[in-house]
């Protein structure tokens, strides 16, 4: 993927104007398209209520299944409207090369945070734009650790990755029936999804919303 971009410099403003630069210019998609995009995710993750610290929170702790649900249904859905978006030429993506000992570390790390914070990248800026001060501090903390991580990453971090095992997709692995292997692992993923049974925990906000009789606190 070449990298198109016609503001010049390394300070924080120029980075910003680059970004964007390159999302215009790649010819993949719009700054309006991506807003829309984004208004459409922000609406399902309030609907959905995933943006609560009792979701993420829950799930850490197996007393909710709402996360999971949704995290199987969509990536069984969209691995396979991806990838036959792909095959037609509608889109691309990048694969990075496993790195086992910096996802052992890094997933680790990610998921202690997830549990204590009770959001995810994707929640954690809906959370904040309904003025929750915890996430944002969260949210600065995490700018901070990136910060961190690019200065030394080539002294300290680096390292620590390990050996690059290569790019490598499920497709690959089964040469002439990559279509086959799309679809049956959108399927399986999305009957995953379908057959995780419900369960839900609930802070005060959301019960006081229930009926007596489908609060499960008076049950």
């Amino acid at each position: 993927m070449q990298v198109v971009v016609m503001t010049q410099g390394e300070d924080i403003l120029s980075r910003i104007s680059q970004m964007f630069e390159n999302v215009i210019n790649q010819g993949h998609g719009s700054l309006a398209l991506v807003f829309l995009i984004g208004i459409i995710f922000g609406g399902i993750i309030q609907y959905t209520r995933v943006d609560k610290f009792e979701k993420i929170a829950g799930f850490s702790m197996l007393k909710d299944t709402i996360i999971p649900k949704m995290l199987f249904l969509a990536v069984g859905l969209t691995s396979v409207g991806l990838y036959f978006m792909i095959e037609a030429g509608g889109a691309h993506y990048h694969v990075k090369p496993i790195l086992l000992q910096g996802l052992v570390i890094g997933g680790t790390l990610f998921g202690i945070s997830m549990a204590i914070l009770g959001k995810c990248p994707g929640t954690g800026p809906v959370s904040i734009a309904e003025g929750r001060i915890d996430v944002l501090i969260g949210a600065i903390g995490g700018l901070f650790g990136g910060l961190v991580f690019t200065l030394y990453y080539d002294d300290f971090f680096k390292p620590l990755m390990g050996e690059s095992l290569g790019k490598m997709t499920l497709p690959e692995l089964f040469p002439g029936n990559e279509h086959v292997v799309v679809l049956l692992f959108g399927v399986v993923v999305t009957l995953i999804a379908i057959l995780i049974p419900k369960k839900e925990m609930f802070d005060e906000a959301d019960l006081c919303k229930l009926p007596d009789d489908q609060r499960p606190d008076k049950k």
